[in-house]
């Protein structure tokens, strides 16, 4: 009896053994499925993740590029893009300047070609001796339109007129036709101011009215920036920024056209004050120089 019990307790403790020995190996063939599904499952979830990387990352791609062209806006893009109202303003503002400069240029070559011909015929008019020469200079092709030489030819042409109506212009008659001859230099003198000071009052109107122009084209370049934003309800800078741009771009034309004709036209007034007072120097000597010939009986 104690034999069978020995024998069974010896079975028992051999099915023991023999279980606590398979337990790792049905551990690991548990678990090895289970890895082998987690393995087939990460690639899985790869592959999904990296399409959607890609198609996140191409709209990024995709927005950058626009972004940059928002960015990069020049002055004639501006010009482009601008409503029709801003582009007339501008355009006007842009020939306003193009012909105040055109104006700078004709009358430096005037107001030069003037001075050296003034210089030539007031060394001609000095040397010469009777009456009968100046009005031979003055009138001579040479100095034909020059301000100085038709004072001259004015003056000699009324003491030739007197004298051929038989009046003693070296006598009697004398004081009457210097004053006659006065007169008729001061009325030649009256028109030379005119004569110099064309393009004065379009430079004078762009000066002082460009300005304003270029600065309504900014009222109403800023009145359709915020119209847009009240139709699109954005306060987006990137969407009000080209309109506000374009408007600030007419203000800027407006001065450029304005600025260059304010200081040409000051410029040019001083030029023509200075032959002014060219003229009147003349004014005195030639009438000295008429009063010295009667007084020689010339």
């Amino acid at each position: 009896m104690l034999d069978i019990k020995k024998t069974n307790i010896l079975l028992a403790m051999a099915g023991a053994a023999v279980l606590m020995a398979g337990t790792p190996v049905l551990a690991q063939d548990a678990t090895t499925p289970a890895a082998d599904t987690a393995t087939a499952t990460a690639p899985a979830a790869t592959t999904e993740a990296a399409p959607a990387a890609t198609t996140e990352a191409a709209p990024a791609a995709t927005e950058e590029p626009a972004a940059e062209s928002h960015g990069k806006l020049t002055p004639a893009r501006m010009f482009m893009e601008a409503d029709i109202v801003v582009k007339v303003v501008m355009i006007g503002l842009l020939l306003a300047s193009v012909f105040t400069w055109v104006i700078l240029l004709i009358k430096l070559f005037e107001f030069g070609a003037l001075n050296r011909a003034t210089d030539r015929f007031l060394e001609a008019f000095r040397q010469t001796r009777t009456i009968a020469d100046m009005r031979r200079v003055a009138t001579s092709e040479e100095f034909e339109g020059n301000p100085l030489a038709d004072m001259a030819a004015a003056a000699t042409d009324e003491v030739e007129l007197s004298r051929q109506a038989g009046l003693s212009v070296t006598g009697d008659h004398r004081d009457s036709a210097l004053n006659r001859a006065q007169a008729a230099v001061s009325a030649v003198q009256a028109g030379l101011a005119k004569r110099l000071s064309g393009g004065q009052q379009f430079m004078a109107s762009v000066g002082s009215t460009a300005p304003f122009i270029g600065l309504f084209g900014t009222v109403y370049g800023v009145m359709n920036s915020f119209i847009g934003i009240a139709n699109t309800n954005t306060t987006n800078l990137a969407s009000v920024a080209p309109g506000i741009s374009e408007a600030l771009l007419a203000t800027g034309i407006g001065l450029f056209a304005a600025i260059p004709a304010v200081i040409f036209y000051n410029y040019f007034n001083t030029r023509i004050a200075a032959y002014g007072t060219r003229s009147d120097g003349f004014n005195a000597e030639l009438m000295n120089a008429v009063s010295r010939n009667l007084d020689k009986g010339a």
